[in-house]
């Protein structure tokens, strides 16, 4: 499995993943993934779809909210991780290209 970063006791970032990558991430114990990648950002990446499909065929949660690189995250895409941190099971794996977007994200959707 990819390496991560822990943000909080239930939520790390990590860089792109595959779908061989969700079994070991089940077994780590999370039970989100939730994607902040646009799909075909670089040749080759897994389909955030494909991840998904892995992740609910492994009894885990999935979500897509994309963020673009270079952009600061919508105001849309921080009230749809306010959404799913809020429902979605815990504790949650997130990924991007490198993970900081996935931070980012979390950073601001988690702001009191």
């Amino acid at each position: 499995m990819t390496t991560y970063r822990s943000l909080s006791s239930d939520f790390v970032v990590a860089p792109q993943i595959t779908t061989a990558d969700v079994a070991a991430i089940k077994d780590a114990g999370f039970k989100t993934i939730i994607c902040t990648r646009p799909d075909a950002e670089d040749p080759g990446q897994p389909s955030a779809e494909s991840i998904g499909e892995a992740a609910r065929a492994a009894g885990l949660s999935f979500i897509s909210i994309p963020v673009n690189a270079g952009q600061a995250p919508s105001s849309d895409a921080v009230i749809e991780m306010q959404e799913a941190l809020n429902t979605l099971p815990g504790p949650v794996f997130a990924y991007c290209r490198s993970g900081n977007r996935a931070g980012q994200l979390w950073t601001l959707a988690t702001q009191s």
